[in-house]
């Protein structure tokens, strides 16, 4: 599992490959990803938006930004936390995924909270980032 921590608000992460949904002979590599969101500042805070940078093995960068996570933008008081799980589907074997979550405290301040990188490698490979 990954974590990183912003002001309090601690982000952990955990990829599985998906053999089932997966077509190596076609160049489709599936993974889930499960995050837990974990509100340990003094604040009340809202996700707003989620920014992704994927890398394939090739190098290949492709960037996601929008509203929300999986159709939610949950809000978390101290001490609450939040999980979900997502999907990403590259055309290599591995990768890697690192981005931030932009949250509205109570105040109205914003925080941009970063989301440790993290390798997509199949199951009994070599990890590409430790």
């Amino acid at each position: 599992m990954y974590s990183e921590t912003t002001d309090g608000i601690e982000i952990f992460v955990e990829p599985h490959y998906l053999d089932d949904q997966s077509e190596p002979e076609e160049h489709r590599y599936v993974w889930a990803y499960t995050v837990v969101i974990a509100n340990g500042s003094t604040h009340t805070v809202q996700l707003e938006t989620r920014y992704w940078h994927i890398t394939n093995a090739l190098g290949q960068v492709e960037e996601v930004e929008g509203p929300g996570v999986v159709g939610e933008n949950p809000v978390l008081t101290p001490g609450d936390s939040y999980q979900y799980t997502s999907g990403c589907p590259l055309n290599t074997p591995s990768g890697t995924m690192v981005g931030h979550y932009v949250m509205r405290r109570d105040d109205g301040t914003r925080l941009q909270v970063r989301i440790p990188a993290f390798s997509l490698d199949i199951p009994d490979t070599a990890r590409t980032l430790n």
